[in-house]
């Protein structure tokens, strides 16, 4: 009965111990959790003035003077303006011009690291620097982290985690303080895995550590689990594999070469290279300069014995020394096909674009996916577009579309076809009569503009020109500016090669006397053209700029009060009035 009782104490005891293990991984897992704010509303603004900067809100009033050598606004929505004012040295303001944060040595922004943003900055916390180190702030002064880094700055292509230091060792923590990578190496890195539902999240990191032998890198993933030891001298993402779950590695020992799938080597360490190839998702391996061929899995398709392999399309090209070319496909099966033919399989295997070579010139084909001809090889080049067409050039480099059967769809006569980013439109153009037409995704004509310049307007695509402006849904569907700007009173109309402004039910309140005017943006500014200046007024219809400025750029400008935007860098703005 005792022996009974002391096995459930212990079982209780063990429950409890389990219990608490588990809490506190939990609260790891949980600690690295962080979340980027998103800005929703724009209230700030940068705003230079004779090489100086200051800031403007959203009415264009000036709440810092155009006095400093930049002027940084980490998030426009909130009130924290990092103003730099000689060597370096920067203050915090709010939009009242009260300092900040001044009972720190030093409060900066973060700057973010290769990643393409109109916001180029971390977007809740600021760093600040006491006795001598860094520590993390938010935007109340509540401090996240103490003052215990001797660096502390943004971690390249991830928004949230930031690279420190301690001690002369590098780690990585995120923008709540939590630690990501123990403080423990030489060199951390972002694998600089990239995929288009993702971006960078899904990128883990390459660690370094220094030995007597030099460098050895290891490999931590995106959750912090050690995924490879620090035992290579070269090691890298394979990025070209696009897959979120499963991490290929080339991993590189004493000059010799593997490749791992997460923790497990697939391709042993004995090739002087191997290089994948993501359209047969294949890699080329060499040794002893010899060439063969690994599947996606790591097992042998073709020994290496070849003295060089060519990669056409989805044909494989092994050429020996002395020896015949052979060709086979990515399974290693014997193609019938010449050597002098390659083919590239589009729309998942769907399509084969046939391309023949020799001396004289290429041609372009299709076949679908049993061989069978579709269209002949009479063209110069032919690409894949959508659904079952394809655009294609004849020798004398005229553009058109034909579909899956050969048809001539659009007549070959533009100088560029290309899709609309992110849609299946298509934009055409005549570049000798300066003509743009956009085609839907049934390739039936839209519009037709002359000397058209084409943007992208939230879910609109906007092609105008001096005289109209037509706007177009991503699915082809042609609608008129109240649609697209549901939430203006006022809107552009054109008359008789003049342009003026109407209310929603078509009511004439400004009459069409300019030579161009746009669309009121969501502060209430818009632009009015006169002879080539332009001017602003906002939507009260009073001039708040007679036209002034001259711009270079044919398209539209943006004004806030006086001021006009100007972008530049990674789609950083500032207004000005110069």
């Amino acid at each position: 009965m005792k022996k009974k009782k002391i096995i459930t104490v212990l079982i209780f005891a063990l429950i409890v111990i389990l219990a608490i293990v588990f809490m506190i991984l939990g609260a790891e897992e949980e600690g690295k959790k962080y979340s980027i704010e998103e800005v929703k509303e724009y209230n700030y603004f940068v705003l230079q003035k004779d090489g100086k900067y200051g800031v403007i809100d959203k009415q264009a009033n000036v709440l810092i003077e155009p006095k400093y050598e930049s002027v940084v606004i980490p998030n426009p929505s909130k009130s924290v303006f990092v103003c730099t004012i000689k060597d370096n040295e920067t203050k915090i303001y709010n939009e009242k011009g009260e300092e900040q944060f001044s009972n720190y040595e030093e409060v900066s922004s973060i700057r973010l690291k290769n990643i393409a943003s109109n916001l180029m900055y971390e977007k809740s916390v600021l760093r600040y620097k006491k006795n001598g180190k860094y520590g993390l702030l938010d935007y109340s002064g509540n401090e996240i982290t103490d003052a215990i880094y001797e660096e502390l700055d943004a971690l390249e292509y991830k928004e949230g985690e930031l690279l420190v230091a301690k001690d002369g060792k590098y780690g990585v923590i995120n923008i709540k303080g939590n630690v990501i990578i123990p403080i423990e190496y030489e060199t951390v890195d972002v694998d600089e895995y990239y995929s288009e539902d993702n971006e960078y999240k899904k990128s883990g990191y390459i660690v370094g550590v220094k030995t007597q032998d030099g460098y050895r890198y290891g490999y931590i993933d995106v959750s912090g689990n050690e995924i490879l030891k620090n035992e290579y001298n070269k090691l890298s993402r394979i990025t070209d594999i696009k897959n979120d779950n499963d991490i290929f590695l080339l991993a590189s020992k004493n000059g010799q070469y593997g490749v791992y799938k997460n923790s497990d080597q697939i391709i042993n360490n004995e090739y002087q290279s191997i290089e994948y190839n993501k359209n047969n998702n294949i890699f080329i391996i060499e040794k002893s300069k010899k060439y063969g061929v690994a599947g996606i899995d790591g097992n042998i398709i073709v020994q290496t014995k070849y003295s060089q392999i060519d990669i056409n399309g989805k044909y494989l090209y092994l050429k020996e020394v002395g020896g015949e070319t052979q060709v086979i496909d990515p399974k290693g099966n014997k193609a019938n096909i010449s050597a002098n033919t390659s083919k590239l399989s589009v729309e998942d295997g769907k399509y084969v674009i046939v391309i023949t070579s020799d001396e004289k010139q290429t041609l372009y084909g299709i076949e679908d996916s049993n061989g069978k001809q579709l269209v002949k090889s009479e063209y110069s080049y032919i690409e894949y577009l959508f659904n079952n067409y394809f655009m294609v050039s004849d020798r004398k480099g005229n553009l058109g579309i034909i579909d899956d059967t050969g048809k001539v769809i659009i007549d070959l006569q533009y100088s560029s076809i290309q899709k609309i980013n992110n849609t299946k439109l298509i934009q055409a153009s005549i570049s000798s009569e300066d003509i743009t037409v956009i085609y839907s995704e049934s390739l039936e004509k839209i519009c037709e503009m002359k000397s058209a310049i084409v943007t992208k307007t939230n879910e609109y695509i906007k092609i105008y020109n001096g005289k109209e402006a037509v706007y177009i849904t991503e699915n082809g569907e042609q609608v008129d500016s109240k649609q697209v700007y549901s939430n203006n009173q006022l809107f552009a109309i054109s008359k008789d090669g003049k342009w003026g402004f109407e209310d929603k039910n078509g009511q004439i309140k400004l009459e069409c006397k300019y030579d161009r005017v746009t669309e009121f943006n969501e502060f209430g500014f818009a632009g009015i053209q006169q002879n080539g200046k332009w001017g602003v007024i906002n939507n009260n219809l009073d001039i708040i700029l007679e036209p002034t400025y001259e711009f270079n750029s044919k398209e539209d400008p943006d004004f806030l009060g006086i001021y006009y935007k100007v972008v530049y860098g990674f789609g950083e703005t500032y207004y000005t009035n110069k």
